[in-house]
């Protein structure tokens, strides 16, 4: 029997965690230990951290107490809020894996909806891959496609894609935990695929949106970052920022901007 040291979040994380115990005798394992710090984009978000206290799993504080797990043969990461060691992922005498969502290597790191979106990308995808001590890195175990409409917004997105990874852990656990898989490095992409890697500090500069931009522009940068209730994308009138939402056309026609603020947008 497996046994599995658990670190996640949010919806996808608690659907996954739910996944492995409603199928712990068909998968063969055992829940050894939960880390979480139970992120919520939505009241509705269940609990991960409930969801191990009443189902009897350890709950650690963090990474760093996984020393304290006596046996650790699979260490899965679901939306993990921190960066993990190399010392962490040895805890897993078989094998460590992350499911990130986005498409590698086009989107390592954070904000990936954003920036895809942005880049007017074609399409995208969630992804399981070997976990190693730098960020997105490691091999590409399994992953999930799927065309972008050329009116996705980040919100959109994250929904899709939270449902594609559920979808995808569901299909790949299994062979995941039977060795039922090939690897495949990230380098062996490269000339096929671009590669992208964005920090969470990088938000902030793309949601100021500039009116001297076309109006196709300032939709995709407003598309990219209106995803309440993070802070709204904004303009600078008169020295004072003014949010955006989805409805920004009418937002900088009609008050509270003054005509003399509202300029003319390149058609």
């Amino acid at each position: 029997m497996n046994k599995i040291a658990f670190l996640g979040s949010k919806e996808v994380g608690y659907s996954a965690l739910n996944y492995l115990l409603n199928n712990a005798v068909k998968l063969d394992i055992e829940l050894v230990a939960v880390i979480s710090n139970d992120r919520k984009l939505n009241s509705t978000d269940k609990s991960v951290i409930q969801l191990a206290k009443s189902n009897n799993i350890q709950i650690l504080n963090s990474a760093d107490e996984l020393s304290k797990v006596p046996e650790i043969d699979f260490l899965i990461s679901v939306q993990y809020h921190e960066i993990l060691l190399q010392k962490h992922i040895d805890y897993a005498k078989k094998l460590a894996i992350n499911l990130h969502m986005a498409p590698l290597p086009e989107y390592r790191g954070c904000n990936q909806f954003s920036f895809a979106i942005i880049d007017d990308a074609k399409e995208f995808g969630t992804t399981l891959h070997v976990l190693e001590s730098g960020i997105d890195s490691g091999a590409i175990l399994f992953e999930s496609r799927f065309p972008l409409s050329s009116t996705e917004t980040v919100s959109t997105l994250h929904q899709k894609t939270t449902q594609k990874s559920i979808s995808l852990f569901k299909d790949s656990i299994s062979d995941i935990l039977t060795g039922n898989y090939t690897t495949k490095s990230q380098k062996s992409f490269y000339n096929l695929r671009p590669q992208n890697f964005h920090l969470r500090s990088e938000i902030n500069d793309i949601k100021q949106i500039d009116l001297s931009w076309d109006e196709e522009k300032i939709d995709r940068y407003v598309r990219a970052t209106y995803f309440p209730p993070f802070p709204a994308p904004f303009v600078i009138i008169d020295g004072q920022n003014v949010e955006l939402s989805l409805n920004w056309k009418e937002e900088i026609i009609n008050p509270p901007l003054s005509p003399s603020s509202k300029g003319e947008l390149k058609k």
